[in-house]
């Protein structure tokens, strides 16, 4: 039991659905069909798949975690070492199974966003890759764990491209790099002091704040070129901005204060999906 407990925390549940979801409403809204795919896909991107994402990131930051103050509840588990090899198993399990349905299920296309979305699992965090370790590069593989999901939607479903759906896949891009970048201020000190980089630890807390808020800012403005009503999204990336402006000038010494933020983000997230769900449910409507 105290096995399957540390999984469960380190899958970190708080944010299933910030992975399911996506998935779900891009394969719902462009097929408008609950069958077979929409459901192994709304399933695995629930839970194996944020067993593999965030369960291999303890196994290899256990050091650094070890240092975090705020590792140990929602925000992330704490391996103990004797549960690294059964984490790795575990995400095998878990994960293999519903990949060979989804590759059974797909096209060459499919099959190729889902493969770079797995390889940005493995790589931000695995020893020898440890894409999060690269500034920048840490933040545009965060964000595609929780894009590609979306992208992989639309291509298994045989999605139709319009400008439109791109700029609304880019400003959910810039939500996903904005969102990585703030979280990383908070982790500065701890990172530091375990030996690990990051586009916080790089670029300093203050100046990676302010790439958040910017990045923030655009992906709002990239929502207006989206079909109607999807401009009103906008509204709901007014949150993020708010929350991250009290810490404009946050210092590398204060980092961790930006851990009020990033409490109030995981929050904010729910609020976000909430307005964003009455808008997709207004959207398809329209285009009943």
């Amino acid at each position: 039991m105290r096995t399957l407990e540390q999984l469960l925390l380190s899958s970190r549940p708080l944010s299933w659905v910030n992975t399911a979801y996506p998935f779900a409403a891009a394969y719902y809204l462009s097929t408008r069909e609950l069958d077979l795919a929409f459901w192994i896909g709304t399933i695995y991107f629930l839970i194996p798949y944020n067993l593999a994402m965030y369960g291999i990131n303890d196994v290899f930051d256990y050091e650094s975690d070890l240092r975090n103050p705020r590792k140990g509840g929602v925000e992330g588990a704490v391996l103990d070492r004797s549960l690294h090899r059964t984490t790795i198993v575990a995400v095998l399990v878990t994960n293999i199974p519903f990949i060979v349905v989804l590759v059974l299920l797909g096209s060459p296309a499919s099959w190729a966003v889902l493969a770079v979305s797995l390889f940005a699992v493995v790589a931000y965090s695995a020893k020898g890759l440890r894409f999060k370790e690269v500034p920048f590069l840490d933040s545009i593989t965060s964000s595609t764990h929780f894009v590609s999901p979306a992208v992989y939607g639309l291509v298994l479903a045989g999605a139709v491209v319009t400008p439109a759906l791109v700029l609304l896949l880019v400003a959910y891009f810039l939500w996903g790099i904005a969102s990585h970048a703030f979280g990383a201020v908070q982790d500065v000190i701890a990172d530091r002091a375990g030996g690990i980089a990051s586009v916080g630890t790089v670029l300093g807390a203050r100046a990676t704040t302010r790439i958040a808020l910017v990045a923030y800012v655009a992906a709002a403005l990239f929502l207006f070129g989206t079909d109607w009503p999807g401009p009103l999204a906008a509204i709901a990336v007014l949150p993020y901005i708010l929350n991250v402006v009290p810490f404009w000038n946050v210092t590398d010494e204060t980092a961790e204060s930006a851990n009020r933020g990033w409490k109030r983000f995981l929050w904010l997230n729910f609020v976000a999906g909430f307005l964003v769900t009455m808008l997709l449910i207004w959207y398809a409507f329209l285009t009943l």
